[in-house]
């Protein structure tokens, strides 16, 4: 089995937020000193790196799953929790990354391009990390004095992509099977390519690093290119894109083959022809040459044959009237090499400096184009461009309806809640309201019992609207606060915020005291009176200081004097 793999598919996550601290701060005489909650610590992300020592993605279709790590959770005493670790992965320069598309548990197959990591140490943030819950030290301000709650962290990115390897050459080698490319690579470079005289003996691409004095240069074999490639013939369409980013296309032309209907003029045509069909479903890099436009090769392989190198000459000529410089070589006896490489290498130089030049070109050319500032808008309006949900009325099949909020913040604020603790839930809905939400589900017409949903897929959380719903903290007297958190303990301007001395507490004492023994004798000099009865029975209609506060009245309902 070939250890060469150049395209896979993984699963990335990037690590959970840590969830903040609803952390009180205790004092000697003190045991509600304040909130000190601390910050949860972010959770890492997933990170792909273009490396010069990685030349290939083996280790991802053994290890296709790759998770961050989590971030810590805030502790007390002001303590922010500690920031998950990034996962840092190496892959070959020339990866491109993909996002991945297709069902569930049907093979994936590339969406819309994510990166392209052209040079070494170029960097893609594949799944980023969730962010750490703010503790409820961070949610304090002067009318939420005393938070109970804090946020939640948030759950990383998750999500499949596709790496896709697409060799990065100087040179390409393209040629029919066993036209001698694999022994032309091992001829003029130290790689060690597995070499046979049937076709298709290569199965995967082969690279090879080649020295001409103090220059150097990058040679790349495409396996199994045949008439029919771009079409999906034989294996050339998997590996064809390993030529997009070469700027350079040797044809290495079989002189000694015995097949018929085959010569070095017919092969050159059959494989320009593929390569022509290839070029057009082709999307080029920053400043790369067209495939039709970048330099040609001809290199007459095997003249050691006396009737090949016979062959070789005739045609020669013919490839040279089209302006394409020839070199008639021998991989076995390895003549033509040493002039082969030296003018690869000349062409090489040229070629980058014209690489170069077109990618600062189009680098100077490329316009910026930055959005509009919007005022977000709220109330009625508030579902369009430019703001920060939508509202969305979806009926199901059996005529039952609910109303979907989706938004970045709406989201991001239902996975940050603790539904456990009812301040909490305040909070979130005093952020919703404060955003417009509940505005737009009115102007939407939804009524007080609706089901509503926030999110999508597996993360949505719904639950029954209620727009006059008091939820929160409340008064120390049982009075519903405007402001949610808000300790009267903590405020100064409140008699009650402010601890009693122990000569305010005796004397509040003695005054008690004195109260009650005052009770205790008028109700004793009523007993003595003969007033201990039942208050709701008026048994003395002249007695004028009794509860019912009259005396008896004569005919005209005035009292008798």
């Amino acid at each position: 089995m070939s250890d060469f793999v150049d395209r896979v598919v993984v699963h990335v996550r990037g690590g959970d937020g840590g969830n903040g601290s609803a952390g009180i701060r205790r004092e000697k005489y003190k045991p509600l000193a304040g909130p000190n909650g601390g910050n949860g610590g972010d959770g890492g992300s997933v990170v792909f790196v273009a490396d010069r020592n990685a030349n290939s993605l083996l280790d991802y279709r053994f290890m296709p799953h790759r998770t961050a790590g989590n971030g810590t959770m805030g502790l007390g005493d002001n303590k922010d929790g500690s920031k998950g670790e990034d996962l840092i992965l190496p892959v070959p320069v020339g990866t491109v990354i993909f996002a991945a598309r297709g069902a569930q548990g049907a093979p994936k197959h590339p969406g819309e391009q994510l990166a392209d990591l052209r040079h070494e140490g170029d960097r893609f943030v594949a799944a980023a990390g969730g962010a750490g819950g703010l503790g409820n030290i961070a949610l304090a301000n002067k009318t939420r004095r005393a938070p109970g709650f804090a946020l939640l962290g948030e759950p990383g990115e998750e999500r499949d992509v596709i790496l896709e390897l697409k060799s990065i050459a100087d040179v390409a080698l393209v040629g029919f099977p066993s036209a001698g490319k694999s022994s032309l690579v091992a001829a003029m470079s130290a790689a060690k390519p597995k070499i046979a005289d049937y076709p298709f003996t290569t199965l995967v691409p082969n690279l090879g690093v080649v020295m001409a004095g103090d220059r150097r240069y990058t040679i790349a074999d495409v396996p199994g290119l045949i008439p029919g490639a771009s079409q999906g013939k034989g294996l050339g369409l998997e590996f064809l894109r390993h030529i997009e980013r070469t700027e350079i296309i040797a044809h290495v032309i079989d002189c000694a083959t015995l097949e018929p209907d085959r010569d070095p003029m017919s092969d050159y045509e059959a494989l320009e022809h593929e390569l022509a069909e290839y070029a057009d479903r082709l999307e080029l890099p920053l400043g790369a040459i067209p495939i039709p436009e970048r330099p040609r090769i001809i290199v007459l392989n095997k003249v050691d044959v006396p009737e090949a190198r016979e062959l070789a000459e005739f045609v020669r000529p013919e490839f040279e009237a089209m302006g394409m410089p020839v070199f008639l070589i021998s991989t076995a006896s390895h003549e033509g090499l040493k002039e082969l490489n030296f003018a690869l290498a000349d062409l090489v130089a040229r070629m980058r400096e014209e690489v170069a030049r077109r990618e600062q070109a189009e680098e100077d050319e490329r316009v910026v184009i930055k959005p509009l500032e919007r005022t977000r808008r709220r109330g009625p309006q508030a579902s369009g461009p430019g703001v920060d949900f939508t509202v969305e009325r979806q009926e199901g099949g059996n005529g039952d309806f609910w109303y979907t909020v989706t938004g970045t913040k709406p989201e991001r604020w239902v996975m940050q809640t603790n539904f456990d603790n009812d301040e909490a839930v305040g909070y979130l809905a005093d952020r919703l309201a404060k955003l417009g939400v509940e505005d737009e589900l009115r102007r939407q017409g939804a009524r007080p019992g609706d089901e509503v949903r926030i999110g999508r897929g597996d993360r949505a959380v719904a639950f029954d609207w209620d727009p006059t719903i008091a939820a929160g903290a409340e008064m120390l007297d049982g009075s519903q606060l405007g402001s949610r958190g808000r300790d009267l303990r903590l405020e100064e301007s409140d008699p009650r915020a402010r601890r009693r001395t122990n000569a305010e507490r005796r004397r509040q004492y003695h005054e008690m005291m004195d109260a009650r023994q005052a009770v205790r004798e008028a109700m004793m000099a009523e007993r003595r009176a003969g007033h201990w009865a039942d208050p709701s029975v008026d048994d003395d209609p002249h007695d004028e200081t009794s509860l019912f506060g009259r005396g008896e009245q004569g005919e005209d309902g005035e009292p008798h004097e």
